[in-house]
C-alpha cells in the first residue's frame, strides 16, 4: 500500500501510552476483537474473569455488537493498527472518546462521535452498546489498576 492510498482512519495521532487506562484498554480490546476468534475467546476470558461470569459475556457481547455495527454500517472500514503497535489510529481515538463519552453518560458528545463512525440512524444503537461495553470496561480497568502496587512519588521530568 502506497503513502497515497493509506487509509486516513489509520494516520497516527498519537501513542497508546500517552492516553489514560481506559481509552488504552478500549483500543486494544477493540483491536484483540477484530484480529481473530480466539483473540475474541481471550477477550471474553478477561471480562470473565475480572467481572465474573455472566457479566463479561455480557460486556464481550456488547464489545461484539459495538464492532459489528462499525462494520456494517460505518461510514467508512475503521481502520486500526496491529494489536502490538504502540501508535494511535485516529479511528481508534475516535472509537475510544465514543466508548468513554456513553461511559460518562455523556450522551451528546457521545451521539456526535457516533454520527463519525456509523451511519445517523444507526448512532444511537452504537452509542447504547458503546455505554453498555464502557461501563463494564470501567469496571475492568478500575480493578486491574487497584491489583498494581503504588510506585513511590518521584519528581516530574521537565522537557
Amino acid at each position: 500500500m502506497t503513502q497515497a492510498s493509506a487509509p486516513r482512519g489509520a494516520a497516527p495521532v498519537g501513542l497508546l501510552t500517552e492516553l489514560g487506562a481506559f481509552e488504552c484498554a478500549a483500543i486494544l480490546y477493540l483491536r484483540l476483537w477484530c484480529d481473530s476468534i480466539e483473540a475474541q475467546r481471550q477477550v471474553g476470558d478477561d471480562f470473565a474473569r475480572v467481572l465474573g461470569r455472566a457479566r463479561g459475556r455480557n460486556a464481550a457481547r456488547s464489545l461484539g455488537q459495538l464492532c459489528e455495527l462499525c462494520s456494517r454500517y460505518g461510514r467508512r472500514p475503521m481502520a486500526r493498527h496491529q494489536v502490538g503497535c504502540q501508535c494511535l489510529g485516529g479511528d481508534e481515538s475516535c472509537f475510544a472518546q465514543l466508548v468513554a463519552a456513553a461511559a460518562d453518560g455523556d450522551r451528546d458528545d457521545a451521539m456526535m462521535l457516533a454520527a463519525l463512525i456509523v451511519r445517523a440512524d444507526v448512532a444511537s444503537a452504537l452509542v447504547a452498546f458503546a455505554e453498555s461495553y464502557g461501563l463494564a470496561l470501567r469496571s475492568l480497568t478500575r480493578a486491574c489498576l487497584a491489583e498494581i502496587p503504588a510506585r513511590p512519588d518521584t519528581a516530574p521530568t521537565l522537557h
